[in-house]
């Protein structure tokens, strides 16, 4: 496989990555918080553990701006000073990003760019936005997602806007640990008679 595009996305069991009114201040809305418990465990040798090692290995970031934004811009540097694509629909003349960061209106040049500055290690998506648009575009390889046994009930969902295309997912590994599921699916692709 070429250099994978990963989602790693925490969501509750009702497919929410955030509680209601997610705004500065209140990031991950309101009882938002509850789907990372698990990064409690992120320094263990167990599974958290293992899958936090594999997200801070990835060579290259795409960002939805939503969350670049509610991330404050990560000042610039999410992890290891790997470059940051933040994927939006418009670039404000004067408005340059902090860092490692730099904004694309294209998602597959987009694409492109992560995986040519990500090397021989996967990309890391972060935000909704991005993984719909990415799906969307036949960009997006796997989906590394944290599911956390809590119905948030409403919040902000991951598979909102996808449209009416069907799409196929293998499920690749399984980790369990303390309050947490870690599902590791790769992306069908459409009129491939396996998985990508």
């Amino acid at each position: 496989m070429h250099t994978p595009i990963r989602l790693y996305m925490s969501m509750s069991l009702d497919g929410y990555i955030a509680g209601p009114d997610d705004r500065p201040g209140q990031e991950l809305g309101r009882d938002g918080g509850r789907l990372f418990n698990w990064l409690d465990d992120r320094k263990s040798d167990g599974p958290s553990g293992q899958i936090y090692r594999e997200a801070l290995a990835t060579g290259a970031l795409i960002s939805g701006r939503r969350t670049f934004e509610l991330a404050g811009r990560w000042q610039g540097d999410h992890h290891d000073g790997v470059p940051v694509l933040v994927l939006t629909h418009q670039v404000d003349d004067g408005d340059v990003p902090p860092g490692h960061a730099r904004f694309v209106t294209d998602v597959e040049d987009c694409a492109r760019q992560a995986r040519a500055a990500a090397g021989d290690r996967p990309v890391m998506v972060h935000g909704a936005g991005a993984a719909q648009a990415l799906l969307r575009a036949g960009q997006l390889d796997e989906m590394e997602i944290h599911l956390v046994p809590v119905l948030l009930g409403d919040g902000r969902r991951l598979f909102d806007h996808l449209g009416g295309d069907h799409i196929e997912l293998d499920l690749v590994r399984r980790l369990e640990d303390r309050d947490v599921t870690h599902l590791r699916y790769r992306v069908r692709r459409a009129g491939a008679g396996e998985a990508a």
